[in-house]
């Protein structure tokens, strides 16, 4: 009876602390190869130098290609462009629905060599997951410029 109850538990426990249903799809979702199709800055105007990831200026992640793995939670990327470092960027990802709004995800993304080892310690980026569909998907990421919040848009579309 004792063992009964103790395997209860823990399955109650397991089921209580996985993921919702709702960021079960949504993983789902990110599954296959997609396309950041612009970045932009929707709270400001101008021409911005950014770089993103700690890797490439914006305008070299612009067309590029990304390919998402959720059965491992593993990713690869390649920027596109004239002045862009080629090959494979690989990375380790994440939705997290913690301290988030309802419907409302965080996406944490964290750099990796090509063995999926962590090139960054336990550093990596928390972008907001503000829209996902079958074929669009918005990320959101917001930094200090000048001391102000400056937020960075990401647009992809699924290949």
């Amino acid at each position: 009876m004792k063992k009964i109850l103790m395997l209860s538990a823990l399955v109650i426990l397991a089921v209580a602390c996985g993921p919702s249903k709702v960021a079960k799809e949504a993983r789902k979702t990110f599954d296959g190869s997609w396309t950041l199709t612009s970045v932009t800055y929707p709270q400001n105007t101008g021409q911005f130098n950014v770089t993103l990831f700690n890797d490439a200026t914006a305008s070299c992640f612009e067309n590029s290609t990304w390919n998402f793995i959720s059965n491992n939670n593993r990713g690869t990327y390649q920027v596109q462009g004239m002045d862009c470092s080629s090959g494979n960027s690989y990375f380790i990802w994440s939705i997290d629905e913690e301290n988030t709004p309802e419907g409302m995800y965080d996406f944490l993304l964290k750099p990796t060599n090509e063995d999926y080892k962590s090139t960054t310690g336990n550093q990596g980026f928390r972008l907001n997951l503000k829209s996902l569909t079958d074929n669009n998907m918005v990320w959101e990421q917001t930094v200090s410029l000048e001391g102000e919040p400056f937020v960075i848009r990401m647009n992809f579309s699924k290949l």
